[in-house]
Formats: structure tokens, sequence, C-alpha cells
């Protein structure tokens, strides 16, 4: 029985790689939705993927190697949408096709995070997608952090009704990089650590400056964007020969890097007419225990702040414990050993629980999403002006609309496989 005749959502999951791992175990804490389908090119992936979902026990999803056999199924009201970033486009095509002949019934598409590679292809998602006629959600994990979400409320509530809006937000997300050979190419990823990563830190910004219950778009115009990025790490001669051992002649950070840091400054103005400013740092470039978010709120009386690795719970291996390279304490773990911070539950912990069940709940509501590809549009449009600040060495006018135009055809040369570290 699909959600069109029930309360409950099928939702099938396009790809199969880490993404998709994280969304079949955050559906554990949500209700009123099964993992009905799981569609990728790698078979021995999608198996493990439908496997796991049975374990979780958050459905018994059917295998598929076709997107348009999969979201022909009538046990697929909805599809998230985790492909890599160079398929992106393709994959979200051949659904709004489906749709649009009849031959599927969605309720609506959730698409992971970046929305495209270039403002050309979020365009061409958003617009797909549109004319489709389908409710849509960006999945943008962390606005939906309960940490980042109940200190930003806490923060509005109290903070900003005392003593004025907040004016600054500083998000970053680091670890020691990804885990597949794609991300790290920066024809099909995008880029490097800047469209990988700070594709969250830029919506966290955004989030966190905008009063709860309004759109960010509403409340914040862009006004400028100053950016640097940089291969610290990855393109020293012993690490890009790590990388190539690790993944193969494709990723070659001797000849063709992309960045491992980047760093950007976005300039807004807010819905009280004040100048506020969002800070995003993301590297690919950091070790230590795992994964560490951080997120900074301040405003004129308050502050507030969050960083995934101040845990509840940690463990102290000595050196007499020798132990296998996992990721059984937290995500990109880089230790086995010593004081080491322990996510009982990374999918929760991360937002991708909260994230699916907003969703969900959105989709059999008929209602769209608080984050939908509108977002996703415009965080791509902030990280291409980003790149081209980084690219050109100067601040990017986003009030200057010839300047503002030039985003729409622009491809970061770290995309085109022709940037150079230092120049």
């Amino acid at each position: 029985m699909t959600a069109q005749a029930s309360d409950r959502l099928g939702v099938g999951i396009v790809g199969s790689g880490f993404i998709a791992d994280f969304h079949t175990r955050a559906f554990r804490g949500v209700r009123h939705a099964d993992v009905t389908a799981v569609c990728g090119r790698t078979e021995s992936a999608v198996r493990r993927l439908c496997d796991l979902a049975r374990e979780q026990r958050v459905g018994a999803p059917a295998a598929y190697a076709d997107v348009r056999e999969m979201v022909r199924d009538p046990a697929v009201d909805a599809v998230w949408v985790t492909t890599p970033n160079h398929v992106r486009v393709e994959t979200v095509r051949a659904i709004t096709e489906e749709v649009a002949s009849g031959r599927a019934r969605l309720r609506g598409i959730a698409v992971e995070k970046p929305l495209g590679r270039t403002v050309a292809e979020a365009e061409e998602v958003k617009r797909l997608v549109e004319e489709a006629g389908l409710l849509h959600g960006y999945l943008e994990n962390q606005v939906f952090a309960p940490g980042v979400v109940r200190a930003h409320d806490l923060v509005w509530s109290r903070g900003a009704a005392a003593a004025g809006s907040p004016y600054l937000a500083r998000c970053a997300e680091e670890h020691s990089g990804p885990h597949k050979g794609w991300f790290w190419q920066g024809e099909k990823q995008g880029g490097g650590v800047l469209n990988d990563m700070m594709c969250h830190s830029v919506e966290a910004g955004r989030y966190l400056l905008t009063p709860p219950g309004v759109p960010a778009s509403e409340w914040l115009t862009p006004v400028s964007v100053d950016a640097t990025i940089a291969c610290l790490k990855w393109s020293r001669p012993a690490y890009a020969d790590e990388l190539m051992r690790r993944y193969g002649p494709e990723v070659d950070y001797r000849g063709r890097p992309a960045e491992d840091y980047a760093r950007s400054t976005i300039v807004f103005r807010n819905g009280d007419g004040d100048e506020v400013v969002a800070e995003g740092t993301t590297s690919w470039s950091y070790v230590g225990a795992g994964l560490r978010l951080s997120f900074e709120l301040l405003g004129p009386e308050y502050a507030m702040q969050v960083n995934s690795l101040d845990t509840e719970a940690k463990v102290f291996l000595s050196r007499e414990v020798a132990g296998r390279p996992g990721e059984d304490l937290v995500e990109k773990q880089n230790a086995e050993g010593g004081l080491m911070p322990v996510l009982p539950d990374e999918a929760g912990a991360y937002g991708y629980t909260e994230e699916n069940r907003h969703m969900v709940t959105r989709f059999l509501d008929g209602r769209a999403p608080d984050e939908g590809l509108d977002d996703g549009l415009q965080v791509t449009r902030l990280l291409m002006a980003a790149y081209m600040s980084a690219q050109e060495g100067r601040r990017i006018d986003l009030s200057d609309r010839g300047e503002a135009a030039k985003l729409d055809s622009f491809v970061p040369q770290v995309a085109q496989g022709t940037w150079r570290p230092g120049h």
C-alpha cells in the first residue's frame, strides 16, 4: 500500500554509498516511513544497503540497478537522491521524466548536497523537479542537528528577543579527507573541500542568522563574498603519492590537485536592515579524533557554541591495546588509542534523523519542506562566488547585478582541472 492510500511513506534511495548508509540508519528514528527500494550502479553495495535496512528494521527494500525502473515501483512514494555529484543531473532528469510521463507516481524528491557542481547544474535540477510538480527537499543535515537547532531556538527566543538579532555566525567542518576517489577529483566532484563541505557551513550560517520559522532567503540578502582556497597537505609529494596508491591514477594531486582548505566570509543584509556576517572554514587536512563540526553564533549580549567532538561519552585505550583501523567511535576516525570521543548515535547527532523525519512528515502532509531546492540553489551561488573570489583574488560584490550574473556560467578552475595551488 503506497502513501497515496496510507499514512506511511515508501522511500526509494538512489545511490548506495556512505551518505545512503547514514540515511538508512537514520530511518530508525522516523515513524510513518519505510525504505522500500535501493538503486545503485554497484550490485554488492546495493545488496549491502538492502541488508542494512533489514537489519535496522527500517524496511525490506527491493534492489534496482535502473533508477527509472525503481521509481515505477508502486511501493516507492518519494526518492532520496544521494548519487555522486557528476551524475546528479542525469539522475534527477531520469526520475522527473518518469513522473512527467505518468509512469511513476511520487509525492516528493529530496536531493543531497550540493545541489549541483555549478549554478547552471543547480538551476537545472530545480527546474526539472518543479516542472514535474514534485514537492522537494534539500538534504542539508546540519540545520537539523538537535544541538544546533536547540541552541539556535534558545538564542533567538531569549538573547535576540531582549538584545537584538545576532550579527556573526562561524561554522566549520573539518576531517582528514573523503572516503571515495571521486570526491578528490575536481572534475567529478565540482571542486575540492569548498564544494564538498563549505555547502554545509554556508547553509548552517544562513540558518543561524535567521529567526526560527522564517525562510533564510527572505531574511538574508547576500551582499559580498570573500574567500581563500589552498592545498595545504595533499599536494605535498608524499601525500599526493598516498592518494594515488589509495585511489589510482585518476586522483593525481601532483598534476591535478583540488583544494583541501577553504575559508569564506559572506556579508548579508538582514531583515532588520543590519549588516551580518557568516564565516566558514572547511578542510580535508584536519587530523584529530575524527570529523569535527563546530558552530558559533554571536549577538549583542549573547553567544552560542556547538562542537560535535564535545561528546557525552569518551573512552581511553592505552598503548597496550592494539586495534585495527575503523570508524566505530566517530566518523573519519584517525586513531584507535588514547582518549577518544564516542558518538553513540552519529546519524542523530549530525541531523540525519531529524532531517528525514521532517521530509517524511512534509511529503505525507503534502506541504513543502522548510529546506527546499531554492535553498540548495542559493548555497551553490554563494559557493561559486567563493570560488570566483579565491580564483581572482578579490571580493565579489553580489549587489552588482553584472557581477552576480557572471556566476550563472562560472566553472571554477578546480572543476576544470586547471587550478594550481599558489597561482
